[in-house]
């Protein structure tokens, strides 16, 4: 999965839907006004399911490797023949497909609701949640893009963050320092989408935060 490398562009045939197993994947909506992320996904889950399992074959959506790693590919075709083969593949699948659901509609109401900086500690707790160690590679830039604000805004949002010894800042990555002091700031902004996964995937009625 090398950085920035798009899986699936928007508007084509998805042919290859991808499990990772290191590093993450941003959805993104894009448009002419630039391009806003509305879904991150990790080890957790697949990328591509929900056009592939619910009878289409295609996204609206980009969907592009936004921290490098590795992953598990199967082709489309191989993959709806497996989950009518395997019920049990096709039920946890599908409720994998419910969970990003509910990530993307808690995405939209932290956008209406959050500040930058509550919306920065969403984002930097859910990229925590698909790494090992504290470290995300990523830029200001980048952050500018993926969470539709200025980057005066997110130069903002992160001193908040760094002055209240959450993250540490480096060239190219932010490090998380104090995780308790980010779910503190993100408030119900973080866990909804979260402790649905638990429940639909994990069996557990509180997630794992």
């Amino acid at each position: 999965m090398p950085l920035r490398h798009v899986l699936i562009a928007s508007h084509t045939v998805i042919e290859t839907v991808h499990f990772p197993e290191e590093g993450f994947v941003s959805i993104t909506s894009d448009g002419p006004s630039g391009r806003v992320e509305i879904g991150l996904i990790g080890r957790e889950g697949l990328v591509g399911a929900a056009p592939i399992l619910l009878d289409d074959d295609r996204s609206p959506h980009t969907h592009f490797v936004q921290m490098a790693g590795h992953m598990l590919s199967i082709d489309a075709a191989v993959l709806r023949v497996e989950v009518e083969r395997r019920p049990v593949l096709r039920g946890v699948l599908h409720r994998f497909i419910q969970a990003q659901f509910v990530q993307t509609a808690q995405t939209a109401f932290v956008n209406v609701r959050g500040n930058t900086a509550v919306r920065l500690a969403r984002w930097l707790l859910m990229c925590h949640d698909r790494i090992d160690g504290g470290r995300v590679t990523v830029t200001q830039d980048f952050m500018s893009y993926m969470l539709g604000v200025e980057r005066p805004g997110v130069t903002a949002a992160l001193r908040v963050l760094a002055e209240g010894g959450f993250v540490r800042k480096h060239r190219g990555s932010v490090e998380i320092i104090s995780r308790d002091g980010l779910l503190d700031l993100a408030g119900d902004s973080y866990g909804v989408a979260e402790a649905e996964y638990a429940r639909l995937i994990e069996g557990r009625f509180e997630p794992n935060i």
